[in-house]
């Protein structure tokens, strides 16, 4: 049917996903040249230096990746001494996760970088269009995590 073909470019869900990709990479290239961390592995920090201990499962949900991402991110934070594993005593099959010394000090000395950066990336936007765009952010990820 003439007229009613949708252009990706038009597509919301893809314009978000492409402009969410640029602002993490972007972000990346900062704390990948100075740290050697991916973005899933930062991801992992920035939860766990914001929350503290957490489960795999529960690093799943906060940072919205899959389990099999978090466990390679995992594996690699905890190979490089930045994350460390202590048994659940509530569930014997799970561990806690949390910041070792190190992990704090890379947490500490990346967050500067991407709060500067992300200064940078947003200055185009008023506080006034930035706290908009916020709230509708929280209103469409509200709207996604609804199940029918």
């Amino acid at each position: 049917m003439p007229g009613t073909k949708t252009r990706l470019a038009d597509f919301l869900p893809y314009l978000l996903s492409v402009t969410s990709n640029a602002v993490s990479d972007r972000i990346a290239d900062e704390y990948r040249a100075r740290f050697g961390l991916k973005i899933p592995e930062w991801r992992v920090m920035a939860v766990l230096g914001d929350s503290g201990s957490r489960t795999q499962r529960e690093l799943v949900g906060a940072t919205q990746m899959d389990k099999v991402a978090v466990n390679r991110a995992c594996k690699v934070l905890e190979d490089r001494g930045l994350i460390t594993r202590s048994p659940n005593s509530r569930d014997g099959r799970s561990h806690h996760l949390e910041l070792t010394s190190a992990g704090h000090s890379v947490h500490a000395e990346i967050m500067p970088l991407a709060l500067s950066m992300e200064a940078r990336l947003f200055a185009a936007l008023s506080p006034a269009e930035l706290a908009t765009f916020k709230a509708l952010l929280a209103r469409i990820a509200e709207q996604a995590a609804k199940r029918k």
